[in-house]
């Protein structure tokens, strides 16, 4: 994964002076040499052509940046210092009793110098703050808005890449199981592995690009989600991000996608309430999981019974059943409340089963010439993007 260094550097520089090619040093707290850069590609627009200087005002020593080689050899990444984040206005101590006590956090949002590249020898890089001094030069050369986008999208191909390495999927191409024959345990313990190695890169992906106005598509992109990214295309295309109507069975996801019960309006209108009285339910299945699991029987029912492993119809199924059981562990009432920590993390990793899910089923819908079995799952798709939405909007409320 990525390795994250702002506090542990001292001071550096960046020269993107030289066209095509972005040079540097960067002096780490407890170490004597710096870090050289020698990279292929360019800063985005706002640092293309200068000699950037940068400074940190605290420092302080980290115990695995020893590892890092001196010789940063590779590419660039994005390379910027008008990327936008929000910042925090509030001390470390008001931002975890807020935090605990599920209150809004007041922040601004800021300019942040934002430098990534990818070494031959370490892998990602990451330098993200708006806490350094910066000094920037007079332009060299200067960058078109073409150019910055070539080099955007070379940056998005270069992250793409890298992730594939981290993630190491398996050859779906290569010799499957016949028909639905039990795995043993160490195929089981591989799966295992490459699910966990997926859910800490989704959630680098998704610190990246979680601020971005397309964060969906890159994301889906790099992830390697490309049915998703068909699928997410398909859905724009509609406008508004519904399916056409035709599509739907279940509500459109322009609805508030947690009305589940219609003869229940006064326990949906405030789903996302107060987390203490509301978000965990009582002794019944939260909606939200009730509707998982309806998702996964429904999708049973429509795909091909002897489906076996690494098919688009196996993992579809296998997908939508782990957001089942996930999200009834993480928000089942059963007389106690999990902490919002372990919600949290629970429904990041089922936006990732959720992901591959759609994306299955955006295969299956390709594949698929009989009519009535690509409306059937096409709401299998819709449905999915409807919980989807509905979890991302519960994680935004719990942070």
């Amino acid at each position: 994964m990525a390795w994250r260094i702002e506090d542990a550097v001292a001071h550096g520089e960046i020269d993107n002076t030289v066209e095509g090619r972005t040079t540097g040093r960067i002096w780490l707290a407890g170490r004597d040499e710096p870090l050289i850069l020698s990279l292929d590609g360019d800063c985005w627009r706002d640092l293309a052509g200068t000699r950037l200087q940068f400074e940190n005002p605290e420092p302080r020593a980290v115990a695995d940046s020893d590892a890092l080689d001196v010789d940063q050899a590779g590419i660039v990444g994005d390379m910027t210092a008008s990327r936008k984040n929000r910042v925090p206005t509030v001390s470390e101590e008001e931002f975890h009793e807020l935090y605990q006590n599920h209150q809004d956090i007041p922040h601004e949002w800021r300019n942040t110098l934002y430098l990534e590249w990818f070494s031959e020898i370490n892998g990602r890089v990451v330098i993200e703050t708006s806490d350094y001094a910066l000094t920037i030069s007079q332009h060299e050369w200067a960058m078109d808005e073409d150019a910055e986008d070539a080099q955007k999208l070379a940056n998005l191909n270069s992250m793409r890449d890298f992730m594939t390495q981290v993630i190491r999927r398996r050859d779906s191409d290569g010799p499957e199981r016949e028909g639905c024959e039990e795995l043993d345990e160490f195929a089981w313990e591989e799966r295992l592995k490459e699910s966990d190695r997926l859910t800490d890169a989704y959630q680098e992906v998704l610190e990246k690009y979680m601020e971005d106005s397309d964060s969906e598509q890159k994301e889906a992109f790099v992830m390697g989600w490309d049915g998703l990214l068909d699928a997410l295309a398909e859905r724009d295309e509609a406008g508004e991000g519904d399916f056409p109507s035709s599509e739907l069975g279940y509500g459109a996801m322009g609805d508030m996608a947690l009305d589940f019960d219609d003869d229940d309006e006064d326990e949906d209108e405030d789903e996302f309430g107060d987390p203490d009285d509301e978000l965990f339910g009582d002794e019944e299945d939260h909606p939200l999981q009730a509707k998982a699991q309806e998702l996964a029987m429904r999708a049973m029912d429509v795909i091909e019974r002897d489906a076996g492993p690494g098919t688009p119809s196996y993992q579809l199924v296998t997908n939508l059943l782990q957001v089942s059981g996930k999200l009834a562990g993480a928000l089942y009432g059963s007389g106690y409340q999990p902490e919002t920590g372990f919600v949290l993390a629970v429904l990041k990793r089922c936006l990732n089963w959720l992901n591959e899910a759609v994306g299955a089923c955006q295969k299956l819908m390709e594949l698929e010439r009989d009519p009535d079995q690509r409306a059937a799952l096409g709401h299998i798709r819709s449905s999915a993007f409807e919980i989807r939405d509905s979890i991302v909007e519960m994680r935004r409320e719990l942070k």
